[in-house]
């Protein structure tokens, strides 16, 4: 079972994100703050768990939770600021967000700045670790395939509902054979090299 939080004796939020290996869509972060005493026996690492269970566990952390928020950064402001800093952005943006102030953050990953005048701590796999990280990688998960699932609606070819916007070959070969979409990421597919499929 994951660990509650970093530390006790502050308010701790939280971070993650889900996206940033993807070919098109926005990156989505989250930030959440459980109560001390949150402990659910399925939530792990987002990666790690079906569909069906993030969707569970998105309803019973966005019930249950102190305080959470999803932020988008789009697209366009990937290209224009590199996906690290969008996803840091994100999840500066989510931090803001939250009904009650984080004291405190917790980041999954090694790679974080911000302007906010709490304390903040990086901790690589920190979603297989704390229960507040894992909490948000399962809402910035669950936001984001909803999101894709919308856009593969208006663009099926790309196969969006199955790979959710990730560099499958079969998202690939839709790139080769009709373009890139509005919502494809141009710094991530300008180039012909980044389009081989092997």
């Amino acid at each position: 079972m994951l660990e509650n939080c970093y530390q006790y004796d502050l308010i701790e939020a939280g971070c993650d994100e889900a996206g940033r290996g993807c070919l098109a869509g926005s990156v989505f972060a989250a930030a959440v703050v459980l109560p001390k005493d949150f402990h659910h026996p399925l939530l792990n690492d987002s990666k790690q768990m079906t569909e069906r269970r993030r969707e569970q566990l998105r309803s019973i952390i966005e019930r249950e939770a102190v305080a959470w928020y999803v932020a988008e950064v789009t697209a366009e402001r990937i290209d224009q600021i590199n996906i690290l800093n969008a996803s840091i952005e994100g999840m500066n943006i989510a931090l803001r967000n939250l009904t009650t102030p984080a004291e405190f953050a917790v980041i999954d990953g090694n790679k974080f700045h911000t302007d906010l005048a709490i304390p903040w701590r990086t901790i690589v796999k920190g979603d297989g670790k704390y229960a507040n990280i894992a909490a948000a990688s399962v809402l910035a998960k669950t936001h984001r395939d909803e999101y894709m699932m919308r856009l593969a609606e208006e663009y099926p070819m790309y196969g969006w509902a199955k790979n959710k916007g990730y560099p499958t070959r079969e998202h690939r070969l839709a790139v080769r054979e009709y373009g890139l979409s509005p919502y494809h990421r141009l710094t991530f597919n300008s180039s012909p090299e980044q389009l081989e499929l092997f």
